[in-house]
């Protein structure tokens, strides 16, 4: 057997969990992860903007997607991701990106359980009632407001998520928890320097709580000199594993609406300075467009050249199996059970 026959069958035969799929909330692009090999991707249910309304209307909307296709599930525990592999469907984690859409009210979460969302983000980027996003002027800590938050998602069981959320911030949230605490997608800094990466003493924290941190797609935060290459990407998953161990590391590539080739240059760049304006990004950051994501994993639809990438890097088998999904899921089990 050849070695893209190996990795292949590997692929095939793996669990594979992108953490964040925000490209996912354009129903038509959900094809384009089962072609990639998919066993379960987590779409994202609002972000940085939004309201109870626009959550439970985007959750409403994944209930109707799975009554009119058969070949996907809701995830609620752990085990509905090996049912999805066992009987050749995707699996939908709904995570949120940001707190908006609980508003202000706590007892919204326990609503947002039963209706199977699963990981909740504390921030995107800015300011909330929660505590201070990754792009945010100053860099405090959890409020009283956020740490009821964090406790009412540990008794739920409910995943916390610190993409996007403010050094300070994340450390209290790991601080507070009683549950492994993830990054679905955030790259290290010390690989390549972009305010959005995070910190080896954040990384180093996420990994003693017993979570993982995600490796991302978006092309700034791998290099600043346009289309990254996939060594570039795998470069940041061998450094976490170098600094913390192997299952510490995952995969959250982040595709999303305003990519290449999802959204035309003007388009894209329409979506770019509307969240310059509405202070979601900050140029620093965040370059304008086109974003060219890693080259051969442009789209979710070759997700089985990384595998081939990772073999080639002298990635074991069982490693890259922990990479792709193993080391979410274990996390998954540990908080959702199952």
């Amino acid at each position: 057997m050849t070695a893209t026959t190996n990795a292949e069958a590997l692929h095939r035969d793996a669990i594979v969990i992108d953490a964040t799929c925000p490209l996912a909330r354009i129903h038509k692009y959900v094809d384009w992860y089962r072609d990639g090999g998919a066993t379960a991707i987590a779409p994202t249910i609002t972000g940085a903007t939004g309201s109870a309304r626009s959550g439970f209307t985007q959750i409403g909307s994944w209930y109707r997607y799975v009554r009119e296709h058969d070949d996907t599930l809701i995830v609620r525990q752990a085990t509905d991701i090996e049912r999805a592999k066992a009987e050749g469907k995707l699996g939908l984690i709904l995570h949120c990106q940001g707190t908006a859409l609980i508003e202000d009210e706590i007892d919204l979460v326990d609503a947002y359980y039963e209706a199977g969302l699963r990981i909740v983000q504390l921030c995107y980027n800015t300011k909330n009632l929660v505590g201070d996003g990754a792009s945010e002027r100053t860099d405090s800590g959890l409020s009283h407001f956020g740490i009821k938050l964090i406790e009412r998602l540990n008794r739920l069981g409910m995943l916390v998520d610190c993409s996007h959320t403010g050094h300070r911030t994340s450390m209290d949230a790991v601080e507070f928890s009683n549950a492994p605490v993830i990054i679905s997608h955030a790259n290290a800094r010390a690989v390549e320097d972009n305010g959005r990466n995070v910190s080896d003493e954040l990384i180093k924290a996420i990994a003693k709580s017993g979570g993982v941190v995600g490796t991302v797609g978006f092309p700034a935060f791998l290099t600043r000199d346009g289309q990254p290459t996939l060594d570039r990407f795998i470069d940041d998953i061998a450094y976490k594993a170098d600094l913390v161990g192997i299952d510490h590391t995952g995969i959250g590539i982040d595709y999303y609406e305003g990519q290449h080739p999802v959204e035309d240059d003007a388009a894209a760049m329409a979506r770019y300075q509307n969240r310059l304006e509405t202070g979601q990004w900050r140029a620093e950051d965040y370059p304008p467009p086109p974003y060219k994501f890693p080259e051969g994993i442009e789209t979710p639809r070759t997700l089985v050249r990384l595998t081939e990438r990772l073999i080639a890097r002298g990635f074991s088998e069982e490693d890259i199996r922990k990479i792709w999904g193993l080391n979410f899921l274990r996390v998954y089990r540990t908080v959702w059970g199952g």
